[in-house]
């Protein structure tokens, strides 16, 4: 037992030993974090597979990151140093497990022991072809996936269930590679950025990839379930189920489409994954349909076409749909077979010019003289009035099918700029067709082309001028004399915008709804984060607002007029805050006459934040004038910070045109020796003083001839504002009315509240005598 546990402990040794991080790096043990991150970006740039061509430059990539995964993590590293193991655990997220496995008391043995199969020097080398790099999956793999879907696995060493699903992976993954389904393997050990990229954050992960679009499989991995997965990938509607009842109306658009029409016969009763796989492959090309032939209701199709019901059969039909273009039978239909029947037949006999691309694939660039290819163009129009000139353009085309002439057509109406590149808006040509032999010379749009003489209607003698010119142009390439540039073709196939961002939306909803009900977490938390943000938001908002009209009896929120009015004066906190309550709490208004007795109480020693609001009358206006000074203040009267007073004016004259000197701009004082100096009438005045401060604001009485009235503020007195003539009385119970003369006080006692009427201020209250 003992020379048992000695010979394990040697070969645990031996198998530790294998794999040395500092030798691969060519650092000391003594070296530091940035000399070991020095040497892995030198060694990386070396040794990476996308730029290092060398045939054993990926292993030495794969040992580069592993050794620097170990030496730049300071427990690994230890582990290293201390037992010969880095002591990696099941999964790349996690990095703790135990190392070893105590035998009795003292003696231990290594997992490196048993050689585990997938142990990274020892993984299967049946995943080495399809290792994905995080360069080549965004520059190849991403482009790519628009053309086939990718079933992706992401693995690691020391993950158990990796090696669970092995058996299943190889045969599924050779199996769907025949078919044309891209495979990929990711190593999150050495690829970590790339599998974070795909948000795969365990091993093993599985995942498809198409258009560009992740999709996680969640179920078990069996080969049932990874097959129904890459096809629950592909897009519903790729293969069209045709019978008797529609196979017209399917072939008969192939002009709507601008596409050939393929027909696949077989005796399946679901499309098979090949057909779908190779329809989305070529879906920008060709329209595809399936007939099961055993189905009842197909056998006028079958008898139509003179079907094989027992050999797959597939068809393809272009221009003519009374006769296939071209057939192809077997009786186990191959990727490669299809592949090169269809690449053959993407286009139609004579193909309508519908955007840019079409036309640089129908008439490439010449590359050499040996190269050259010719496009010979219909420009022609809609309706039955072109139809003629079309149809004979047809059949000259069908007969004279050759590798180095294209054949395509256009409408002048949907492409006219081209047309008139071209046509030049000729006479002759208005309202008819042409036929251009046209050469393309650059991708800048610059073409050489010859246009024949004549308007193209068909008839024999234009066959013959038309074969004449390509035959002389096989020897003479100079017959293309006339040069110019065209723009590139309007997409006319394009759907329209309000359409493209529905579908955009409607990806973005799937993608959410994919990623919330299933467990990649992760990826979700941003928009879960921010969707619980805002409910938070919006029911507190619900929540406080509730709470604050509960409390609306006691006292009212504060108003934004009112809380304005506290931030611009600092020092008015606490009579803006308690100004804001503007519920009366008496059936009255309590207001006291200002006398020499009470004057200092009620403005020189005011507290503040506190204003007194003082009304001006006389004895013959008192009664009046308190009456509708009551009625507009009264709304007022619920806050504490503010008093309400009256002063007589034969009393205190003196008192107030001594303060009215520092508004001299809002109420002109007459000057004392004006005969009318003692008639100015200035009843209807209020002020509002602050005793603390030492300001006032003014209210002028509202005239009777405004329209509209005056608000009297203290901010704004210009020509609307009351300015008398000098001499005259300013006020007459026979011109307006006493009690219309505090019109609108309530609106300028809003703004008092708001803080923003003009302030006057003094340098101190004069005394009342």
């Amino acid at each position: 037992a003992a020379a048992l546990l000695l010979l394990a402990a040697l070969g645990a040794q031996a198998a530790a030993g294998d794999f040395d991080p500092y030798r691969v790096l060519g650092v000391g043990r003594s070296s530091s974090q940035a000399d070991i991150k020095k040497a892995y970006k030198r060694l990386a740039r070396e040794w990476h597979p996308d730029k290092n061509k060398d045939p054993g430059a990926e292993d030495k990539f794969i040992q580069i990151s592993k050794a620097y995964e170990i030496l730049s993590n300071e427990e690994k590293r230890a582990n290293f140093d201390r037992y010969g193991d880095a002591g990696e655990s099941q999964g790349y997220s996690q990095h703790q497990h135990h190392q070893f496995h105590h035998f009795h008391e003292g003696f231990y043995f290594d997992e490196s022991f048993f050689h585990f199969p997938f142990n990274s020097e020892r993984r299967d080398t049946s995943d080495e072809k399809y290792l994905l790099h995080f360069a080549h999956y965004i520059n190849e793999i991403v482009p790519d996936s628009f053309k086939k879907p990718y079933l992706i696995k992401i693995t690691s060493d020391w993950c158990f269930s990796c090696i669970h699903i092995e058996p299943v992976w190889k045969e599924v993954a050779q199996e769907l590679e025949a078919l044309g389904v891209g495979i990929g393997v990711v190593h999150a050990g050495y690829e970590r950025r790339l599998a974070h990229h795909l948000g795969a954050h365990s091993t093993p992960s599985l995942l498809g990839l198409i258009n560009g679009k992740i999709t996680f499989f969640h179920n078990a991995v069996i080969r049932e379930n990874l097959r129904q997965f890459v096809e629950n990938l592909l897009p519903g509607n790729l293969v069209e189920k045709i019978t008797d009842k529609n196979y017209i109306r399917f072939l008969s658009n192939w002009k709507k489409e601008n596409k050939p029409h393929v027909l696949l016969f077989d005796h399946l009763p679901v499309v098979p994954l090949l057909y779908k796989l190779t329809a989305f492959a070529y879906r920008d090309y060709l329209s595809f349909g399936y007939v099961y032939v055993g189905l009842r209701g197909t056998e006028e199709l079958s008898s139509q076409y003179n079907i094989n019901v027992y050999t797959p059969t597939m068809m393809i039909f272009k221009e003519h749909i009374d006769r296939p273009a071209d057939v192809v039978q077997a009786r186990d239909m191959k990727k490669q077979l299809i592949d090169d029947f269809l690449s053959q037949n993407k286009f139609l006999m004579v193909a309508r010019l519908t955007n840019q691309r079409l036309f640089q694939e129908l008439c490439p660039v010449k590359k050499s003289h040996r190269q050259r290819k010719h496009c010979v163009v219909l420009l022609t129009g809609e309706g039955d009035k072109f139809a003629e000139a079309y149809e004979t353009f047809l059949t000259f085309a069908v007969a004279n099918t050759k590798d180095t002439l294209k054949f395509v057509h256009i409408y002048n109406d949907r492409q006219p700029e081209f047309a008139d590149a071209l046509l030049m808006d000729e006479e002759k040509y208005r309202g008819k067709s042409a036929v251009v032999i046209l050469e393309r010379r650059n991708n800048a749009g610059k073409i050489a082309y010859k246009i024949l003489e004549e308007a193209w209607q068909g008839s024999k003698e234009d066959n013959f001028i038309l074969l004449d010119l390509l035959d002389q142009l096989r020897t003479d390439p100079g017959l293309l004399s006339s040069e110019t540039v065209l723009a590139d073709l309007n997409d006319e196939l394009a759907p329209m915008f309000l359409i493209r961002w529905l579908y955009s939306m409607l990806d973005y909803i799937s993608d959410c709804w994919d990623s919330l009900f299933h467990s990649n977490w992760r990826e979700m938390m941003p928009l879960l984060s921010l969707l619980f943000s805002a409910l938070f938001i919006l029911f507190g908002t619900v929540i406080v607002q509730a709470f604050s009209d509960s409390s609306d009896t006691r006292d009212s929120p504060p108003s934004e007029k009112e809380e304005t009015a506290a931030k611009t004066e600092k020092n008015d906190a606490s009579f803006s805050k308690e100004s804001n309550s503007r519920i009366p709490k008496k059936g009255f208004v309590e207001v006291t006459e200002l006398t020499d007795i009470n004057y200092n109480s009620n403005l020189v020693r005011l507290r503040p934040g506190h204003m007194n609001v003082v009304l001006i009358l006389s004895n013959s206006t008192k009664t009046v004038l308190l009456q509708k000074f009551a009625l507009e203040v009264y709304t007022f009267t619920g806050s504490s910070c503010l008093h309400f007073s009256f002063l007589s004016l034969d009393k205190h004259r003196e008192w107030l045109e001594y303060l009215l000197e520092f508004a001299q701009d809002a109420a002109p004082i007459p000057n004392q020796y004006d005969k009318h100096f003692l008639e100015r009438d200035y009843t209807g005045y209020v002020l509002a003083l602050n005793g603390h401060k030492k300001y006032f604001c003014l209210f002028k009485p509202h005239r009777s001839g405004d329209e509209g009235g005056t608000l009297g503020s203290c901010e704004d007195y210009n020509s609307s504002l009351h300015t008398e003539a000098r001499g005259k009385p300013s006020c007459s119970p026979g011109s307006r009315s006493i009690r219309n003369k505090l019109h609108k006080l309530s609106f300028w006692m809003e703004r008092l509240l708001e803080g923003s009427l003009q302030r006057f201020y003094i340098p101190s209250w004069p005394a009342l005598d």
